[in-house]
């Protein structure tokens, strides 16, 4: 155990310069979805000026999702030996230069690949920023400190959708794309007075040296990890479906104007997503101890509610104030698995394999879920005419990754956090 560890029973300190670092991750953390949904917000406004398809307006999300997925694990592997808030600063300065040269876009291919570059900074900054916090905070105040971590990805997302709506209805798309590139160059800087703490100093046993192979194997045996990914996977997949989506059902199917729409979505994410994580960090600390895996029993039975609320704002209200109701109160379920799902990720492996367990998740969360689903829902929206019957994916695969979680949570064996 670390010397950071307080006499048996008492409460641990956190590591020097923790709160710091946990401040400007989660800076981070809301620029990096700021950037992740502005393309969404004003999809329509770029679909018309570059003479794009439904499914090609998916395609730039899809590119940005693909490298950052196959990024991800070569920053893992990365992690485990060089400096990581170097890595980190450089992968923030890289995303936020390629968002911003987005908005010079002259067609499909320029935009597909500036989208494409934001993924590797992305990667490096989403694969190593879990394993930072994990050795800045013991094992017992993890999933408090990931609370605040994730609150940052509904209110990035929210503004990124509101930010983006406002300034490309008032100033164009491009506008938009330049706005929230160019602050990113700020935080990079910010990151390089962050410390690098001990590797593993909460845990019980050292860091080791292992290799690749050795790490998928480790993984690969670990039935927690696994289940873990397995239903983010799927609720991965319906959540980037509806964010890439949502704005466009809203003002294509109900007639809402798209500026109006943006702004529903945004103010729908950043209030339930609040509440959600908020909510989902508090339940699962409570069950600790009243429950097995009580990360996994919050994940998996909140998408159960959030799974009707979506067919209800989907298929069933037609009015748009109903309809956001419907998924402001989905958004608060749906947001609950967010803390507990990444502890659970960083307290279920070794300190050896944390990073490459982040940057393989991410590979799988993406490869299989947001990289997919929203070209997949554009191009069945293209052959059948109906943006509503393509949607319908969504909460299935949301029901799906909800079930996989309480399977998990009752038929694995507690595991020590």
């Amino acid at each position: 155990m670390s010397s950071a560890a307080a006499p048996a029973g008492g409460p641990r300190a956190n590591a020097p310069g923790a709160t710091f670092a946990l401040v400007v991750l989660t800076a981070m953390n809301l620029l990096n979805y700021v950037d992740r949904w502005v393309p969404s917000a004003v999809k329509s406004l770029f679909k018309e000026d570059l003479q794009l398809t439904d499914a090609e307006t998916s395609w730039p999300l899809t590119a940005f999702i693909f490298v950052y997925m196959i990024a991800s694990p070569i920053f893992g592997a990365l992690a485990e030996t060089k400096n990581r808030r170097v890595l980190i600063a450089i992968g923030v300065a890289a995303w936020s230069i390629a968002t911003a040269a987005a908005g010079l876009s002259v067609g499909f291919w320029s935009l597909m690949v500036t989208r494409a570059l934001v993924g590797i900074g992305e990667a490096a900054y989403a694969t190593l920023a879990p394993s930072l916090l994990a050795d800045f905070f013991p094992p017992e105040k993890r999933n408090k400190a990931f609370t605040i971590f994730y609150v940052a990805i509904p209110v990035g997302s929210a503004l990124g959708f509101a930010i983006g709506g406002a300034l490309g209805a008032a100033h164009g798309w491009r506008t938009a794309f330049y706005a929230v590139g160019l602050p990113g160059l700020a935080i990079a800087a910010v990151a390089l007075f962050m410390k690098d703490p001990v590797r593993g100093a909460f845990d019980d046993a050292p860091p080791r040296q292992v290799s690749f192979p050795e790490a998928i194997r480790l993984l690969l045996k670990n039935p927690v990890y696994l289940v873990t990914v397995a239903g983010y996977t799927l609720v991965t997949f319906a959540t980037g479906g509806i964010g890439d989506w949502f704005a466009e059902f809203l003002h294509r199917v109900r007639g809402m104007e798209l500026e109006k729409a943006t702004l529903a979505i945004g103010a729908s994410a950043i209030i339930g997503g609040l509440l959600g994580t908020s909510l989902g960090g508090f339940v699962a600390d409570r069950l600790v101890g009243v429950t097995r895996q009580p990360y996994l029993a919050v994940s998996g039975v909140f998408m159960v509610p959030a799974t009707l609320l979506v067919c209800l704002a989907l298929f069933v209200f037609e009015d748009p104030t109903w309809v956001i109701a419907s998924v402001i109160a989905a958004q608060v379920f749906v947001w609950a698995y967010n803390a507990p799902v990444n502890a659970l990720l960083v307290n279920s492996v070794e300190p050896s394999l944390r990073a490459r367990a982040f940057g393989i998740s991410i590979l799988c969360i993406h490869a299989l879920g947001d990289a997919v689903s929203p070209p997949i829902i554009g191009s069945i929206s293209d052959r059948t005419g109906t943006l509503v019957g393509a949607l319908v994916i969504v909460p299935v695969t949301l029901a799906l990754g909800g079930l996989i979680w309480i399977f998990g949570w009752r038929r694995l064996a507690e595991k020590p956090a």
